[in-house]
Formats: structure tokens, sequence, C-alpha cells
């Protein structure tokens, strides 16, 4: 994979990050962007976005020029460390070591660092370690000897400031006096205190008594600031957060001093740069809620905080509890709109109580452009195209649809389909059981939907999904790539968990989607088209002849053929029949224009309304008829819809386009499809003339809605002739038509959705 894929902009020498640290990554200096109050960015976009990718093309071009340190906050390694000794490590502390370590040992401009404010408060939490005897704090706080000073002093400057903090100060002090000491009392961590503050020169004494007097509760006093922050830390919960938090602190603040000091301000150059990846992990969000707090609360460093995070806002935590629709968005850039925004925080009296995201920007993952994405299929197109490269076209459109520009899936798809020929008329998902070789799997190979679905799903498990729920995800989700809207959703969900003593609801996965960065679409429940497009091809292998799929569908027609009985019933009365068990329900669709829109959110449940003033009513579908014909189209009733549209058709030519157009958005099962040459009329359909010329029109529409072949001028002809051969026919209305294949023609031969909704609207920008 091409590290800079996308990312060029970002990356070069006047791009967004050399502004941000300082220096290109040729090593010329830059004008800093923002300071001295700087923002903490992150990388937003869901999965396959390739913000995990750009922290480490950042790592990689910067990393010998000015110090920046990569931190993978999912990694289990900190966790795995601190286990020995709970009482005296954590996962944050192992991680802060980790960073600090690292830069003991850079080589660049001004040389390595050293990190005695840390060193201090790890030295104190070292005397919670399970043993409590002199020598076990000193072997505990013995492991980070190498962080307090630089290996070589220089007489003068930050080395004399800390001098006597030397390998084996400690361990000495506390053997002279263990003798004395009782082992699990105050008295050990009071010696160990002592050794630290007798070893120190003065100006060391005061630093320390600075940063530590500072400790929540300390008032001024940094011994007791350093008793309370081991005593917080042995509690765990959030009094350990905040000792933590506080370390953190100290790490920044001895690379602060580093820069700022006499030395420091004529060898340093840029700024030190810390990436979180993966910090929507608990970890994650812990460091970056610390630094948050920090500068609101009036701290400055001019450390580069680059972390991801999978929402769109940035996370839940950085907004302070306020529903989403009282909640003022972060500062962004988009880095398709040019150079970076100015930003500054807010300075009003409330400032200290702003959220948290007053203190961020949030830098918007882009997706491929057309150009970028069609580069990167043909770079790895292996074999000779045919005249006029039919082939590299049709897979050029295909790996466009299926990914929505999002890198991963683009590269995943462009190196699946290198070898690959698309069939005659081929869907878009045939694409999808190609053949794909990772690195290190040998000679083994694997359909690309496989993958993408363990990749961008499996890999990337809600952070919050309860652990119980692990094993069945997938399958949850799959099954959910047939809904349409929270009632859809929560069918389904009954179903599929019974039997399962936890059960999540559609509530539940909304959230949880919303979490893990997939997009919301108000007409479909996964709301990312090309997720929503693996899923369903898994769906319909799941069971051989796509039993699954026809399940799934089934139900759903099931379901809302009852509720259409039951409020048929309740009414005293009922609508056309169409051939289907339980359609008896009046439409109420309002009138529309043949492309209607709004509709309910992923969470928002339907509600099938006649607004009454000419505007579509909310919800995914404007009536249960729609709803319930929509599924029985895609599990085998074609004939039965057939019936239902041409019964429904005179004398209501707006209102039937717009149902016409919600039955056909849903996607082709598996297996031939034969819906082009239904539509130019090749196969034999019986009926009068109105039946046949609607059962043609039903499958030109489900051709251009199902957005996964190309449409074009010929399906373009073809809705425009059946639409003019049902306008000059004998019904009320009719007439009406001729204006509606004029506006359907057009979309359909500029490759346009008929029926707009956020997802197809993005495939639309993607052209």
């Amino acid at each position: 994979m091409c590290e800079e894929l996308g990312f060029e902009k970002l990356l070069g020498e006047e791009g967004f990050f050399a502004r941000l640290l300082g220096r290109a990554p040729s090593g010329a200096g830059r004008d800093l962007l923002y300071g001295p109050d700087l923002p903490v960015v992150l990388l937003t976009g869901g999965p396959g976005m390739g913000k995990g990718r750009l922290l480490r093309a950042v790592r990689d071009r910067f990393a010998a020029k000015v110090p920046v340190i990569h931190l993978d906050c999912a990694s289990p390694v900190y966790a795995d460390r601190a286990d020995p000794e709970p009482d005296a490590r954590s996962a944050a502390t192992e991680a802060l070591v980790e960073v600090a370590r690292r830069l003991c040992t850079w080589q660049g401009t001004g040389g390595s660092f050293a990190f005695p404010r840390l060193f201090a408060g790890l030295a104190v939490i070292a005397t919670g370690v399970a043993e409590g005897t002199p020598e076990a704090v000193a072997t505990e706080a013995e492991r980070y000897e190498d962080l307090p000073q630089k290996q070589r002093l220089r007489g003068l400057g930050a080395g004399d400031f800390w001098r006597g903090v030397l390998r084996g100060t400690i361990r000495n002090l506390l053997t002279t006096l263990g003798q004395a000491l009782d082992p699990y009392s105050a008295a050990v961590s009071n010696a160990l205190l002592d050794a630290l503050f007798e070893s120190l020169a003065p100006r060391g004494r005061a630093e320390l008594g600075r940063i530590y007097g500072a400790y929540p509760g300390a008032a001024g006093q940094p011994r007791i600031g350093l008793r309370i922050l081991a005593a917080d830390f042995r509690a765990g919960g959030e009094a350990r957060e905040v000792a933590e938090s506080f370390l953190f602190r100290a790490l920044r603040e001895d690379l602060e001093a580093a820069y700022a000091a006499p030395i420091g301000w004529l060898r340093r150059v840029g700024r030190p740069g810390l990436l979180l990846d993966h910090a929507e992990s608990p970890l994650g969000e812990q460091l970056l809620r610390a630094v948050l707090t920090d500068r609101r609360g009036g701290q400055r460093d001019r450390v580069v905080i680059v972390g991801t995070a999978r929402r769109p806002d940035g996370g839940a935590f950085l907004h302070g509890g306020l529903p989403p629709d009282e909640v003022t968005p972060p500062a962004e850039y988009r880095p398709a709109d040019g150079a970076p925004p100015a930003w500054s925080r807010r300075t009003d009296e409330a400032a200290d109580r702003a959220p948290l995201a007053d203190g961020v920007l949030l830098l918007r993952m882009p997706l491929l452009t057309g150009d970028q994405l069609r580069r990167e299929t043909v770079r790895r197109q292996q074999r000779a195209e045919p005249e006029g490269g039919t082939n590299r076209r049709r897979i050029d459109a295909a790996v466009a649809r299926l990914s929505g520009g999002r890198p991963h899936t683009v590269v995943r798809l462009a190196e699946a389909a290198a070898a690959f020929r698309m069939p005659p008329d081929a869907n878009d998902r045939d694409i999808l059981d190609a053949p794909l070789r990772l690195p290190g799997d040998g000679t083994l190979e694997r359909p690309v939907a496989d993958v993408l679905l363990r990749e961008l799903i499996l890999d990337q498990l809600p952070v919050r999904l309860p652990t119980e729920h692990h094993a069945h995800w997938l399958d949850l989700l799959t099954h959910l790539s047939v809904a349409h809207d929270t009632e859809c959703a929560d069918v389904l969900l009954r179903h599929h968990q019974q039997g399962h003593l936890h059960h999540l609801t559609a509530h539940h996965v909304s959230r949880l989607l919303t979490d893990t960065g997939w997009p919301s679409c108000e007409r479909h429940f996964i709301g990312d088209f090309g997720l929503r497009q693996l899923l369903v091809h898994r769906l319909y292998g799941l069971r051989p002849d796509g039993a699954a799929w026809y399940a799934d569908h089934h139900l759903l027609r099931d379901h809302y053929a009852r509720r259409a009985e039951g409020e048929a019933g309740g009414q005293g009365g009922g609508g056309s029949g169409g051939g289907v068990p339980g359609d008896g329900a009046p439409d109420r669709g309002g009138p529309g224009d043949g492309v209607p829109g709004g509709g309910a959110s992923r969470g928002r449940a339907p509600h099938y309304r006649d607004p009454g003033d000419g505007t579509p009513g909310e919800g995914a579908f404007r009536s249960l008829t729609a709803h319930r014909m929509n599924h029985h189209l895609v599990s085998g009733g074609v004939d039965d819809v057939v019936s239902h549209l041409a019964a429904t058709l005179p004398g209501r030519p707006r209102e039937w386009c717009a149902e016409l157009l919600e039955i056909a958005q849903a996607p082709y099962p598996g297996g031939a499809d034969a819906r082009r040459d239904r539509a130019q009329g090749l196969v034999p359909v019986d009926g009068p003339p109105l039946r046949r010329t609607v059962d043609q029109l039903l499958h030109a529409v489900w051709l251009c809605e199902e957005r996964t072949r190309p449409t074009g001028k010929e399906t373009a002809r073809t809705l425009a002739k059946l639409l003019d051969l049902l306008s000059i026919m004998d019904f009320e209305g009719a007439g009406l038509l001729s204006r509606t294949a004029t506006d359907w023609s057009g979309l359909a031969e500029n490759e346009q959705p008929l029926l707009r909704c956020t997802c197809t609207e993005q495939l639309r920008r993607r052209r």
C-alpha cells in the first residue's frame, strides 16, 4: 500500500504537518502553525479511512528531523507490562515510560531528552510494589533510572540542574536506611522522598516544588503532593486517573523545559510530537482528556498532540454529556478546502468551563478523489486491456461505488481486481469474490470480501461493544444489512438473538456504529453504501441458495403485512390487495414529485403518515405497503409487486412514482440477473399492456436504484420510453408522467440516483 495515497498535501514540504511541527521533511524550517496555545488535532474518520496510516506516514517522514513518537493506544503490551505490579504500574504509566524512553535515545538536532519531573512521580508510585520492602521499592524505581538525566553531563545547563539523580542513588540511600524501616509503612515512602530531594541541586528541588506542589491537595508542598499522588494511584478508579494525568503533565513539562532552557532555545528546532493511534480506546481517551483539561486550565506546552477519532464529532467525551442537538461542533479542517483554518480558544469568563471540544481541531480524513481512485486501480492492473479498455472502466466504476472513496477499501479492491474480468452485465458485487493474497499468507488466497470484513469490522470492533456480543457482532450486522430503520432493525435483532441472555437493540447498534465512525442514512440502517454491499454479499452466501437472505426479507415482509392488517382492521377498511397476504393497508403517502426526500435517521423509528402539505412524511417509506413491497420484491414476489403497482397507478401518478422508487431501492439477490432483459421487454410477461409496461419500468428503475451497476444512456432511453408509453395510456393522470420521463432519464444518463439519500449522495460526489 502506498503510505501517502491521498495524503500528499498534508505531508509535503509546505503541508499541514510541516507547519504544525515547524520543520519540513527535508529538514527546512517552517513558520509555526498556531501557538503558544496549541489545539489537539484529531484525525476523524471511520474504519478504512487511513487514520493510522497517516500517523505512521507522519512518523516516517518527520521523526528524523523533529522528535515525533508514535504510540498505539490499543496495544495490549502496556497492560501486560503493568500486570506484575498492579499497585505500582498501569497501562497509562507504562505508555508514558515508553514515550520517555524513546525520547531519551533520540539522536536528532538538540540531542536526547531527560525526564526528571516524570521520574520523581514514577519513583514515588514505585512504593506501591506488592512486597513493599526497601529493596523491592528500589528495584521498582530503578526501572526508570534511564529517565531523569542525560547520560553525558556537560557541566552546565539541564545536566547540572538535576545532578545527583544518578544510577544507584536511590538504592544506596534506601539500603542504608533499610535496616530501620518497617516494610509497608510510610517510612519507606518518606525515605524515598528524602533520597530524591537530597540528591538534587537547589534549582532541581525548586522545580519539583513548582510541579508537585501544584498537585491537587498539596497546597504548594511538593512532598505532600507526591505522597497524595502515590495514594491516589494506589486507590484506583478516578483517583488513579488524576495521578496518571498529572504524570502526563510532568512528561510534557520535561519536554517544554528542554526547549525553553537557554541551551535548548539555541539548539532545538520545531516542536516535539506525540501521535496517538487508536486514541478512541480507553487509554487514548484518557491521555486526550488529560492534555485537554490541562490546556483548558491554562497550562501551556509546545507538544503537538495528534490523535485519531472514529466519531465525526471527535468523541462524546469532548462534549460534556450534552445531547447532540446542543453540541457546538469543534473547529475543523478539510484538506480539500486548502489552507488550515485559524484556530483560537475562547477567552470569555466561561472559558474554564467550556467543553473539552473547545481545545480540539478536527482534521477530516479525505476520501480519495475520482482521479486518485482511478490511478490506484490502473496502477494495479496486471493484464493487457482489450481494445477500448472496457473491463478497466467497468472495474474502475465498481471499485468507486463499493469503496465510496474509502482509501483502504480502494486499495484492497484494486489489488483483488488486478487480474479480474468482470462478467458481461455484471453486478459490482461480483468483484467481492475476487481472490486476494495478503503478505505473510504464503499461497493462501481469500475472497476480498472476507478480507475487508475482517479488517473493517472484526479488527475494529466498537470500543464499547460488550464482550458477550463480540462473537456474533458480524452476524448481527450481516442480517441488519437489509434493514431500513430502527423498526426493521429491531424485528431482525429480536429474531436473531433468540436464546441469548443479553440482547442488543437497534438503538444500541446504531450508537455503536456511530461510535465506530460509520455514517448514518435516513433510508438505510447500515448507512455506509460500501459496508452495506459487503454485508449484503455475505448475507446471500451465508446459507446455500441465499436461504438466509430470503428468510430475513420474508420476516420483514410478514411483519409489515401484519402491521398493515392491524391498521386496516382498526380503520374498518382495506386497500388494494396486490396478491400479498395482509395487503389491506390504505396507501397514505403524500403527493410527491417522483424524487422524494426526507426521512428518519438510523436511530429514529419510522412514522407512516401523510403530512397533507405536499411534502413527504417522516420515515424511510411513505407507507407500510411500500415498505412491505420492498422486501417482497427482493424475496421472490416480483409478480405480486407488479400487480400491486399496476392496480394502484390510475388516478395517482405522482404518489405512485414516489412509491415505485421506494419499493425499487433494494439490493438485487445473488444469481443470474435478468433485470436488463426484462426492462427491455426481452422476457415474455403475461397481462394487459399496462401491466407489461409497469413490469418493464419496475425493472428499469430497480437497475437505477440498486446503484451497483452502470445505468447510462441505454437505461435512460429505456426509462423515457416506458414512462412515455404510460403517459399516453387511457387512465386518469397519465399525462403527468411525461415530465417524470424527462427528469428520470436525465438523472439515469448521468449515473445519478432517482431517489436520493445520504449514502447515494456520497456516491454521486465520488464521480
